[in-house]
């Protein structure tokens, strides 16, 4: 028999070698052209390329030094001003280019990135002009345009169980629901300052809702977010998460995700327009001493009115303002402030703002056309306690000039609270202080007025501690409440604290704040100031047994407003507080104005107790609107409003006429009255019908044939005794004056 020999080569081989041959890219879609670096020479290179690298990664495009290029000029020893950068693949190389193209390298120098491969498209470009297609031009939503209801109506947001619902208020008429979303899985919804975004917080991060038909406007990746917070100005939004940021695995990275440099840090900030991370930052630095990390201060950043820098404190060491939207460091260093604690910025006025937006138009159209007074800079105020022989110091800081202001020496200080008028026209700085032995604490309010010349201090000495303190808004009063009961320190389930609550005002005459009137034995512990002032609202919150509200009017008396320009005597002063009404609401857990003053919200919400959850609206002056008592009800809030578009003159002219304007309202309120006593009419005369058909019904069936009585008798005793409603209707009234 004969046999065949095989060898290896003639064993075909290729369906395996095609199976597990490696592919090659030989493309240069994964190269990146950067243009617009610093021109060095070599000693400094590899701080530069560590300095590339590292604003790479800010941006969630990882690299490593040896994926750069620097090309150099022999002769002259020097780098020639850009670079290549190779990323692992095309679909890095286009994160990278959509990152970092017009980034701000530092102050001198912008990124500019193009793909290498473009060089042979632009080579082989056509130059043939082709027009290109017209778009159909589709208009987006506007933002605020709750803001053009005819009837001038606000809005706000209940969240019950799982539903949110956006409600119009206004008269019976016209409260009717405005939208409800199908938002689900939220832990809870949040208003922007300015009223412009509802935000929901998700087990992926926050979304942003606006516009008529309510769509989702912008998204922040932020896993397990638990706190947000937003700038003043809506421009930027910081998030909060009590777990560290952690990046998987094939996560997705760009400007608006989380890199792997975020990992461990806890807080971040993101521009709203883009989306995009412009910086994070761990809940605490590793320097902060053990006393700082018992619990988180929130907002962890706080803003400066205008947007332009956040800052935070490291406690006992330093305040860090970082610049916007950079976020660097400003000045490249932070304040060095030994034994800081806290910090607030000074809000910015109705006139500062005025000041700033002519200051930037007339900068826009040069210096020549400046006129007017120069914007006042931003402020911020900080306290230092007493450290071995220097004394406790509040001090005011010009910013970004750093130019220390005024400071204040205090002594035997407990804690220090700081409190901004929200024009920025005073500062009150509450004072705990101890006696020499420390066995009892009295309360010190240090007022600085800040619109006047080397900022005066006035103090108010007090006896008692002070727990709540309030400014009214665009006012120059105050309230306080007050307590020397025994129990404030540690009270014990159903008892009630006993508190004062006190009004003080300025007297023009001496420069110096004055009290007004005390109110004794009260068990209010919170004080809400109406937005536009005058009225102020006392509340019992968070109590089981208590549940009070107290609407108090400062300016009862027509001549108590002319208060403010001391033309009251002294026998006047504080004449003009008036108790308007009393309500109870029980066991609320919330307070809060709508924006126009007029109404005032109270609410029991699920997530502290589960007694009668619901929410009530009020009246100025305590008349109950409308109430609902609604089981797992959690949040209640008003929408805010933006400030007014008017100018001064405008708002004067409108105050002047105000009678001329108030007519309409007149007429509009009778019109919505009558609807009412019309439709209560109607209800009446329904219930009444139905009763005599009723009655008339039953005699027929007990009198009728067959029955004890003749039926005709019945039936017509029946008509005889038929009810009828009298209604008494005021067709005109005249007001005489008689003359002795």
């Amino acid at each position: 028999m004969a046999t065949t020999a095989t060898t290896v080569d003639d064993i075909d081989y290729s369906d395996i070698e095609d199976k597990y041959q490696v592919h090659y890219d030989d493309s240069f879609d994964n190269m990146l052209v950067v243009d617009g670096i610093p021109v060095i020479d070599k000693s400094k290179l590899e701080k530069l390329v560590s300095r590339i690298c590292k604003e790479f990664s800010r941006k969630g495009v990882s690299i490593k030094p040896d994926d750069i290029y620097m090309p150099w000029n022999d002769a002259a020893g020097k780098s020639q001003g850009f670079m290549f950068v190779e990323l692992n693949n095309a679909d890095d190389a286009n994160v990278a280019l959509a990152a970092m193209h017009n980034h701000p390298f530092d102050a001198k120098h912008t990124l500019k990135v193009n793909r290498f491969t473009d060089i042979e498209r632009y080579e082989k470009m056509d130059e043939t002009y082709v027009e290109p297609e017209t778009e159909e031009y589709t208009p987006r939503e506007h933002l605020r345009a709750w803001l053009a209801d005819p009837q001038g109506r606000d809005q706000y947001v209940t969240y019950r169980g799982e539903d949110v619902e956006i409600w119009w208020h206004g008269r019976p008429s016209q409260s009717e629901l405005a939208m409800k979303p199908d938002w689900k899985d939220f832990l809870y919804v949040a208003w922007s300052p300015l009223g412009t975004y509802i935000a929901t917080l998700h087990r992926q991060g926050v979304r942003l809702w606006g516009g008529p038909s309510w769509k989702p406007q912008q998204r922040f990746a932020h896993p397990l977010v638990k706190l947000i917070d937003f700038s003043p100005c809506e421009q930027y939004l910081v998030t909060w998460s009590n777990e560290a940021i952690v990046v998987p695995e094939g996560a997705p990275q760009g400007p608006q995700y989380l890199s792997p440099d975020d990992e461990g840090n806890n807080i971040a900030v993101w521009d709203i327009k883009s989306g995009d991370l412009l910086r994070t930052f761990s809940t605490y630095n590793e320097n902060d001493p053990p006393s700082a990390k018992k619990q988180m201060q929130w907002p962890a950043l706080k803003w400066s009115p205008d947007d332009k820098f956040v800052a935070r404190v490291t406690p006992g060491q330093m305040i860090s303002v970082h610049e916007l939207p950079s976020m660097y460091l400003h000045g490249k260093k932070s304040l060095k402030i030994e034994g800081v604690v806290d910090f607030e910025w000074c809000p910015q006025g109705d006139k500062d703002r005025e000041d700033a937006e002519k200051d930037a138009l007339a900068s826009a159209n040069g210096a020549a056309a400046k006129t007017g007074k120069k914007a006042r800079e931003n402020m911020l105020v900080y306290w230092t306690p007493e450290v071995a022989n220097q004394p406790a110091r509040v001090t005011l800081l010009g910013f970004p000039s750093r130019a220390i202001l005024r400071q204040k020496n205090l002594f035997n200080v407990t804690e220090c609270k700081l409190y901004w008028q929200n024009q920025g026209d005073f500062l009150c700085v509450k004072v705990d202080r101890h006696t020499k032995t420390k066995k009892s604490i009295f309360c010190n309010l240090e007022i600085f007025r800040v619109r006047e010349k080397d900022y005066p201090v006035e103090v108010v000495e007090l006896k008692d501690t002070v727990t709540d303190f309030s400014w009214e808004p665009k006012g120059e009063r105050f309230a306080i409440v007050s307590s020397n009961d025994p129990n404030l320190g540690n009270p014990g389930p159903g008892i009630t604290i006993k508190t004062d609550v006190s009004f003080y005002q300025l007297e023009h005459g001496k420069n110096d704040f004055k009290l007004l009137r005390t109110l004794p034995s009260r068990t209010s512990n919170a004080i809400r100031w109406s937005p536009r002032g005058r009225h102020v609202v006392l509340a019992t919150v968070g109590s089981s047994s208590k549940s009070e509200l107290e609407f108090w009017d400062l300016d009862f008396n027509n001549e108590d407003a002319n208060r403010r320009e001391g033309q009251v005597s002294k026998e006047e002063w504080g004449s003009g507080i008036q108790l308007l009404g009393t309500a109870d609401h029980y066991a609320l857990t919330d307070v809060e104005w709508d924006p126009s003053g007029r109404y005032l919200a109270t609410s029991a919400s699920s997530w502290t107790h589960t007694l009668e959850n619901g929410y009530a609206i009020w009246d100025f002056r305590g008349q109950e609107i409308t109430k609902q008592i609604q089981d797992r009800f959690k949040q209640f809030i008003w929408r805010p409003r933006p400030r007014t578009l008017l100018t001064k003159d405008q708002q004067r002219h409108v105050r002047k006429n105000l009678k001329e304007y108030s007519r309409t309202f007149d007429e509009d309120d009778a019109a919505e009255e009558s609807n009412v006593s019309a439709e209560l009419i109607a209800l009446r005369k329904r219930l009444v019908d139905e009763w005599n058909a009723w009655r008339v019904r039953s005699r027929a069936e007990f009198f009728g044939e067959g029955g004890p009585r003749n039926g005709k008798r019945a039936e017509a005793k029946a008509e005889k005794e038929e009810i009828e409603v009298w209604i008494d209707e005021v067709i005109d009234q005249i007001e005489e004056e008689i003359v002795e």
